[in-house]
């Protein structure tokens, strides 16, 4: 439907914005907070498109933070925002 390809669209934006770099994981949180659609990314999906961070540092970050693979924005908890944001940040 054209509600499921706004949306695709939508969430294939915000990832382009993460991989150019001009937007930042903290931003991405604040703004899942308040898109509905942005909350519906996987958290996998994102980190994978920040500069720097491949296959294995998303095992590494994922397994530190005790977080799913198939986890979305909207189910993080605070303590994981607050682990994926101290690894990030380093």
């Amino acid at each position: 439907t054209a509600k499921a390809v706004a949306n695709r669209r939508r969430r294939a934006e915000v990832k382009e914005q993460l991989r150019e770099g001009r937007i930042s994981w903290d931003d991405l949180v604040c703004l899942a907070d308040t898109d509905e659609v942005v909350a519906g990314l996987r958290v996998q999906d994102a980190l994978l498109c920040m500069p720097g961070v491949g296959p294995q540092r998303l095992r590494r970050f994922m397994k530190h933070a005790s977080i799913s693979p198939n986890r979305r924005l909207r189910g993080l908890g605070p303590n994981q925002i607050a682990s994926l944001s101290e690894v990030l940040r380093r």
